[in-house]
């Protein structure tokens, strides 16, 4: 029972830092797009780095 719920655990973590680096890095490429610029796409992706990390530690952390 504990191994399917460490599995559960371990897929958490990863899709929360795939949806940070996902949807920010989106977001800033579409900024780039809007205002012909190169620096919104890598902005995006460190935010998205650093809030999932966020989440993850927040979530899963110790008390």
């Amino acid at each position: 029972m504990t191994e399917h719920h460490d599995t559960d655990q371990g897929m958490r973590i990863i899709s929360y830092l795939v949806s940070g680096l996902v949807l920010y890095g989106g977001i800033g490429w579409a900024l780039d797009w809007w205002f012909k610029t190169s620096f919104w796409l890598p902005t995006g992706l460190l935010v998205g780095v650093a809030l999932g990390m966020y989440l993850v530690i927040k979530r899963f952390g110790r008390p």
